[in-house]
Formats: structure tokens, C-alpha cells, sequence
């Protein structure tokens, strides 16, 4: 499977560089490059995309305003010289952005977390498992400096990352495991009540207490926070998994 990109600059030298690191990367594929949000448009109207690397500061119409103008947007990493508009790209729910001068490294950690979000879109809340899915009654061995501690899905709780490290966090236990692990690597053992809210957070549904103000509270009163990236994953997950839901509600209603 590769992901199609398009990819926007309207400087050529840039748009190069990110066509070779687009290259790179085995699971994309360069559908377009376009050195203006308009050639972008027109290009939209005939083909579908999956992610678009998009310049912010561009003549006639800004990568920002670009993307907003979409009835349907896809995933979008944004690429800016200015971290002012980090909070801004977030808030059209951007997967990631990257502050030019950006190395390779940088973007395939950006490709990585669009990996990441497709195959979150397109998991199916009540997707059944398969023999390779572990059961939720399952355990899994969690390395643990020279030792393998083995937890039981059902006493884990969440599990943050930091890092190349995960904390994972368990019932009756006030101290976190830790691991040197990926959110990737630890997701394809876990059976299908875990969900990523957020890009430093898995929670297991079933510990959930409550969800409220965009936030998902456990057992404690600890809450962990609600990525704007994965509120429709957690959305339609609530869609199937509660009753008594108001037309138009939202996480944050």
C-alpha cells in the first residue's frame, strides 16, 4: 500500500527537496507537485490524494487558507518557516507541520504520523479480530531493562509516549512500566477496545471512567487529552459504543 501525496511550494528549489524526500519513502507515492495552491485545486478536482505537504506563505492563496477552502480535505502536513502558526495549523486539524529548515529525519517522522492516521481512519471501531489480533483477555511481555514482565491487556490502562520510550500504565499500580518501544509496534499486539486519542496516548476504552470537556478521565480523576487529529476516531467509536447521544453533539459539548 502507498500513500498518494501532493505536495505544494512555490519556491523550486523547496519543492524539489520535498519531492526527493517524498521519494524516500517507500509507503508514498508523488501524485503532483504544484507551486501554488491553485495549480493544487485544479489538480484536486480531477484526482484524490491521501496527504498533502503544503507550504503556508504562498502568493493568491496561502497553504492555510487552501486547506480550509477544501469541502473534504485530506491529511495535511504543513511546512512553514514560522512556529507562530504551529497552534493555527493544529486547529485545522494538521497532522503534523514542519519548520523549514527540515531535515529528512524530520520528515519522515512527519510521514510516519500519517502512516499513524490512516490506518486509524480506516480501523473500524468493531473491526473483528483476527487469529494474529490478541484477544482482550490476552497478555503481552513488555521488555523491561534485562527482564520480560508479563502484563495482562485487561490491567493496562493507558499508555504514554516520550520519545523512543512508552510508559504503560496499569491497574493498581502507581508506577508506570517503561520501554524502549513505538506506539506501532506495541499497537499491533493490542486488542481492538485500545484507541489512540492523541499522539502521546493509547487508552484502553474499557478502563475509561468518563469523557468529558474533550478530555478522557480515568480511574483518579486523571485525564488525558484529546488530540484534535483523533477526535472523529474517537467520535465514531462513541458512535457505536453509547447511547443517548444529541443530534449535533460534539466531544466538547
Amino acid at each position: 500500500m502507498k500513500l498518494r501525496a501532493l505536495i505544494i511550494d512555490d519556491e523550486p528549489l523547496a519543492l524539489e527537496k520535498l519531492s526527493s524526500y517524498v521519494e524516500k519513502v517507500p509507503f508514498l507515492q508523488l501524485a503532483a507537485k504544484c507551486m501554488s495552491a491553485v495549480d493544487a485545486t485544479a489538480y484536486l478536482s480531477a484526482q484524490p490524494v491521501d496527504v498533502i505537504f503544503t507550504d503556508i506563505n504562498m502568493p493568491d492563496l496561502n497553504g492555510m487558507e487552501f486547506v480550509n477552502s477544501l469541502s473534504t480535505p485530506p491529511m495535511v502536513v504543513f511546512i512553514t518557516a514560522h512556529a507562530s502558526y504551529a497552534a493555527e495549523s493544529y486547529r485545522l486539524s494538521a497532522v503534523d507541520y514542519l519548520l523549514k529548515p527540515y531535515s529528512f529525519a524530520d520528515f519522515q517522522r512527519a510521514a510516519n504520523k500519517v502512516l499513524e492516521q490512516y490506518a486509524l481512519r480506516h480501523r473500524k471501531p468493531d473491526q473483528a479480530q483476527t487469529p494474529d489480533t490478541p484477544r482482550s483477555d490476552g497478555s503481552l511481555f513488555v521488555k523491561i531493562d534485562y527482564r520480560y514482565v508479563r502484563l495482562s491487556l485487561t490491567d493496562i490502562t493507558y499508555i504514554k509516549g516520550y520519545g523512543e520510550y512508552l510508559q504503560i500504565f496499569t491497574a493498581g499500580n502507581p508506577s508506570p512500566y517503561v520501554t524502549l518501544s513505538s506506539f506501532a509496534a506495541i499497537r499491533e499486539k493490542l486488542s481492538a477496545n485500545f484507541l489512540q486519542i492523541h499522539r502521546s496516548y493509547l487508552v484502553n476504552m474499557d478502563a475509561v471512567e468518563r469523557i468529558e470537556r474533550g478530555r478522557i478521565v480515568m480511574e483518579g480523576d486523571t485525564w488525558l487529552p484529546v488530540g484534535d487529529s483523533y477526535k472523529a476516531i474517537l467520535q465514531d467509536y462513541l458512535a457505536s459504543h453509547s447511547i443517548g447521544q444529541k443530534k449535533g453533539g460534539s466531544l466538547n459539548g
